[in-house]
């Protein structure tokens, strides 16, 4: 009984008290870290969305602009109306109007000379993307014959700087430049 006359009195409440301050804090200190890493996580998550629909943005416009390509490049006279049709889905503002201006033309020397025009896209490359328009560089070999006519294809390289214009949820060209 003397050791116990030795300890200070409430020694043992204070022993206690300070045994259960590290679990008091425990708590907040938990709730605060787990707040700060899910702050964190939609902050991170927030920029790989960005940086994903930037990356859908590029490739979505150099495929708008290959595309149109290919169906400037294909053009024949069994089909010339839907070939019109094409390149005119695929297109909106200058480059459609200058396109629907020259359709006529096109069609009627296609159906005359019993044309049949092949488009191949060789490359496209991101020149800079801002704000919802797009600069591609656009190259694409086109193979011309004669229905029927025993002359060698005529075989005709493009290159080209297309404007491509989000529209809604699609990509559109809406500038065509031929590339000397």
């Amino acid at each position: 009984m003397a050791s116990h006359a030795a300890r200070p009195p409430g020694s043992r409440r204070l022993r206690r008290a300070r045994a259960r301050r590290p679990r008091r804090l425990a708590g907040p200190v938990l709730a605060t870290l787990i707040a700060v890493l899910i702050a964190v996580a939609f902050w991170v998550g927030t920029d790989l969305r960005d940086a994903q629909a930037a990356a859908d943005d590029r490739q979505a416009a150099m495929r708008a602009a290959g595309t149109h390509a290919v169906h400037l490049l294909s053009v024949g006279h069994r089909a010339v109306d839907a070939d019109i049709g094409r390149v005119l889905a695929t297109s909106t503002g200058t480059a459609r109007a200058e396109y629907a201006e020259s359709a006529a033309e096109l069609k009627r020397t296609t159906a005359a000379g019993r044309l049949l025009r092949t488009g191949a896209l060789r490359a496209t490359g991101l020149v800079s993307l801002r704000d919802g328009t797009a600069r591609v560089m656009v190259v694409g070999d086109e193979l011309t014959r004669r229905d029927g006519g025993k002359d060698a294809p005529q075989e005709r390289f493009h290159r080209w700087n297309m404007e491509v214009t989000k529209v809604g949820t699609a990509w559109l060209v809406s500038k065509v430049e031929p590339v000397p």
